[in-house]
């Protein structure tokens, strides 16, 4: 009888040896993921709050929860150029799992602060152009998001115009140079014009203040 115990005891020590590490195991701490924020903008700024604000719910309904998964670090950069290149430096030094960037502004200081921490732009006008990526196809690097619009519509636009006003042949196509997306998509325009007999010319303006209205202007006008 007291063998039975003995060779019971063993079993049960041996048992409780090998159930003890599983336990541990299961009560470890979730890894705990970092992600970076940059944005353009001061802390203030409402229209960010609310963003920020949106990717954080988001991040809650598909289980991310500050404290237990996930650690977010913000840096409200401002749209000083100097100031955002700093904070880009401060977060690639952190070593993140990625970093959202608000703002093209963002993109262009982050690539120079890293080659190997993903970023990913909610969005931008063209970042091929841009040199955020290789092509939208196959976007290559460590940056990746979303375009505002496909360059396509801008011939849309013409095609709207000449169904308002059919009689129309002239069109002025107000731009501003310093946008990539500008001249991008005054190529669609013009790649368009012969099939609607238009004739399109570009108008160079960076604010508002440079157009000027004119009376005699015989030409329609289209902003891009």
């Amino acid at each position: 009888m007291q063998r039975r115990a003995f060779i019971s005891l063993l079993g049960g020590a041996a048992v409780a040896s090998v159930a003890r590490p599983l336990v541990a195991h299961a009560q470890q701490p979730e890894r705990m993921r970092r992600v970076g924020i940059l944005l353009p903008a001061a802390a203030d700024d409402a229209d960010s709050q609310a963003r920020v604000g949106a990717f954080l719910q988001a991040l809650g309904q598909l289980g991310w929860t500050i404290g237990r998964n996930v650690r977010i670090d913000t840096r409200w950069a401002t749209t000083n150029a100097a100031e955002i290149r700093r904070h880009a430096g401060e977060l690639a030094a952190l070593a993140p799992d990625a970093i959202l960037a608000f703002g093209t502004s963002t993109v262009g200081p982050l690539l120079q602060a890293t080659r190997t921490v993903p970023i990913v732009f909610p969005i931008a006008g063209d970042p091929v152009a841009a040199g955020f990526v290789d092509s939208l196809a196959r976007p290559g690097g460590n940056a990746t998001g979303f375009l505002s619009f496909e360059y396509g519509i801008s011939g849309k636009w013409l095609e709207l115009l000449k169904q308002i006003a059919p009689g129309v042949t002239r069109v002025a196509v107000l731009r501003n140079p310093d946008t990539p997306t500008g001249p991008a998509m005054f190529g669609v325009i013009q790649a368009v014009a012969p099939s609607f007999r238009v004739e399109v010319n570009p108008v160079n303006m960076r604010d508002p203040g440079e157009i000027v209205p004119s009376q005699h202007s015989r030409a329609s006008r289209m902003a891009v």
